[in-house]
């Protein structure tokens, strides 16, 4: 017969299982509902950016013309607000989705990898090599096409340089390649301060402080195409194994325990994560804080598990950029660049980061 401990360990064991079912079933229930009530956030803001600018559409218009294209409703709007919701505001507003989500990813990423919150997409010095690209290209009066071209690859050239540093020193700890993106980052600054030094004042200097700015407004279907690759198969790769990412989070001998080859899939990580970046910034610019405070702010709604976090994050995102383009383009008679305004949000929100994780830095 068993003894009363004995079965005072069972009860206690079946309980705490019990237990641990209702937690998943909650945390599920809250995943879908967050999931949900986002989508349709982002839909209703969808509609909303194609209706709303200096020429407004009416929003039934608009529902109008998108239900147009997949279903035969009759026309009973204008052609002008036809040509305005398609050729002007839906380009930009696509592109507001796809590049809000690939950089919110893209921090989270980073943010797992490096088991730091404060971690955001340009920290391997993407960005800063994806502007001297694009600087170079305008500095050689090259066209819109090849300024796109000449920003990815600028990006992928600067993380190759700080992937190669570690290496170079054979030391490829996280911290060290932290430290190699710095000073590619610095480097990468410092020759854009040269191309603009040479630039002419009057035309070309200018287009690079505009494009290291970010801007939707110049955005087509026609530029958006050949770079979707580029962000769209990475996207799909880390969704596929986001739940390693979790295991990226432990300390390098725990993840070693279970069985993961850290080496390679960081390293996977990263690649996806950099040609994911490198595809946004060579379609908009640079456009800072995004993938700081999105993931920090899906990870405080939904907490850290990357299975679920990460879905969330690319939604948070699509939705923070599309209501950032129509802030930019209604708030001011000059349409504002899109790295004023994530700036004057992202540096408070910066600032509660640091607060809340003081004791962290300490």
């Amino acid at each position: 017969m068993k003894s009363k401990h004995t079965k005072t360990a069972e009860i206690c064991t079946i309980g705490e299982e019990a237990d641990l079912q209702r937690r998943k079933r909650t945390d599920t229930s809250k995943f879908q509902v967050i999931m949900w009530l986002s989508a349709v956030v982002l839909l209703l803001i969808f509609v909303f950016s194609l209706s709303i600018g200096r020429y407004s559409v009416p929003f039934s218009d608009t529902v109008h013309i998108l239900l147009s294209k997949f279903f035969s409703v009759p026309q009973t709007w204008p052609d002008i607000h036809q040509a305005v919701v398609m050729n002007l505001r839906l380009p930009r507003t696509v592109a507001a989705i796809i590049i809000g989500a690939a950089l919110a990813l893209s921090g989270a990423v980073y943010q797992s990898i490096f088991k730091n919150p404060l971690v955001s997409p340009d920290l391997l010095g993407i960005s800063s090599g994806a502007c001297v690209g694009a600087a170079s290209a305008i500095l050689l009066s090259l066209g819109g096409a090849m300024i796109q071209v000449f920003a990815f690859v600028g990006g992928l050239v600067a993380v190759a340089l700080t992937i190669s540093l570690p290496r170079l020193i054979r030391n490829e700890s996280t911290t060290v390649l932290v430290l190699s993106g710095i000073i590619i980052g610095s480097l990468m600054t410092s020759i854009l301060n040269i191309i603009k030094f040479v630039a002419d004042t009057d035309t070309q200097l200018a287009e690079i402080t505009y494009w290291t700015m970010g801007s939707f407004a110049t955005i087509t279907i026609d530029q958006i195409i050949p770079v979707l690759p580029s962000i769209v198969i990475p996207t799909i790769v880390i969704l596929l194994m986001r739940f390693r990412l979790n295991v990226l989070s432990l300390s390098d001998n725990e993840a070693k325990t279970l069985g993961i080859n850290l080496r390679t899939t960081r390293g996977i990580f990263v690649i996806c994560s950099t040609l994911i970046t490198a595809g946004s910034v060579c379609l908009s610019g640079t456009i800072s804080w995004v993938g700081l405070i999105i993931p920090h702010t899906a990870r405080i709604i939904i907490g850290s598990d990357n299975k679920k976090m990460l879905p969330i994050a690319m939604i948070f995102g699509s939705v923070f950029m599309c209501v950032i383009d129509i802030l930019c383009r209604t708030i001011t008679s000059a349409e504002l660049r899109l790295g004023i305004l994530t700036g004057i949000i992202g540096a408070p929100f910066f600032f509660f980061i640091l607060v809340k994780e003081r004791r962290r830095v300490q």
